[in-house]
């Protein structure tokens, strides 16, 4: 296909996005060069490839899913597939068994634990081994509603996969040190995991599935987040904005639940919710640029700096 249709699919992107007319400079300058260099990866290995795209809250991975996804199947010519760590939740009923089993801040998806890796590492699976008249269903979550979209509703992918893009805020984490979690980093742990029992379910689940299901990655993409407190600003700058489109709570209803029925939070509510994922976001904001395939770094006013790839 010509630059040209690249160019207007690319605006089209934009635009459904609603991303400001810069990020066609984004494309051309970071997008573009990670797609070929993915695109690189799979035709030395000639064999389907999983790319991992890590990000903390708010750094634009589901953005630039979209995008690679996009150019990689139709301006590269390579059938790829893509889903996202929040696509594996576990199911509502099976996070409230957890949440009764080993901790109740277990209802709060998100943290490892609350994914079916099994279920990830079978889609990957039949993605890669799928024949031409195949076709992979693959899983997706409803947030309005808590729970895991009925495995009729998944959309299906067809044939084979030759690039499968995942995304996720704690993709390929690794595990602390077991004295590093004895002192609780937040008010969070502190106040409501004084045992470390939650915290060290999370350690042992990186440390078993989801090694193995991450394991899978062959190019560890990271877009870098400026600090953990850039993190926590744009989640509330986020849920602010939110509130502004829904124009707050209607008088006499419930505080935080605005005219659409959104739960709202307010700052220190964000706060809370973030500190369920701070000790994983910060150790990897840590460990994890060394060691990623790609780093991108990502400013505070959300735009991204060029790839930086890891020499072998």
């Amino acid at each position: 296909m010509s630059d040209r249709l690249l160019e207007q699919t690319i605006n089209a992107l934009i635009h459904q996005e609603g991303l400001p007319e810069t990020y066609a400079q984004t494309v051309e300058q970071t997008i573009l060069p990670l797609a070929d260099h993915i695109l690189a990866l799979h035709d030395t290995e000639k064999r389907p490839v999983v790319a991992g795209i890590h990000g903390a809250q708010g750094t634009g991975k589901s953005t630039l899913t979209l995008f690679l996804r996009e150019i990689l199947s139709l301006y590269r010519n390579r059938p790829t597939a893509s889903f996202s760590l929040d696509d594996i939740y576990l199911t509502r009923a099976e996070r409230q068994d957890l949440a009764e089993r080993v901790h109740p801040l277990f209802k709060t998806r998100g943290v490892p634990g609350t994914h079916d890796v099994v279920l990830g590492q079978r889609v990957l699976g039949q993605l890669r081994s799928a024949g031409p008249c195949d076709t992979t269903r693959i899983p997706s979550f409803d947030k309005s509603r808590d729970d895991r979209v009925p495995t009729g509703d998944w959309p299906a992918f067809p044939g084979r996969a030759e690039i499968i893009l995942i995304e996720g805020w704690c993709l390929d984490a690794r595990p602390e040190d077991e004295g590093a979690l004895r002192s609780p980093i937040n008010r969070l742990e502190a106040e409501e995991d004084p045992k470390g029992t939650w915290r060290t379910y999370v350690n042992e689940q990186l440390k078993g599935g989801y090694r193995e299901f991450f394991g899978q990655i062959d190019c560890l993409v990271m877009l870098k987040a400026p600090s953990m407190e850039c993190v926590l600003e744009w989640r509330c700058l986020q849920e602010q904005k939110l509130a502004r489109k829904t124009h707050g709570a209607p008088e006499g209803g419930e505080p935080g639940t605005c005219a659409q029925g959104l739960r709202i939070m307010n700052d220190d509510e964000v706060a809370r919710f973030v500190m369920h994922y701070e000790r994983v976001t910060r150790a990897c904001l840590a460990e994890m640029p060394g060691r990623a395939d790609v780093l991108i770094n990502v400013a505070e006013d959300h735009s991204l700096g060029l790839p930086q790839f890891r020499a072998d």
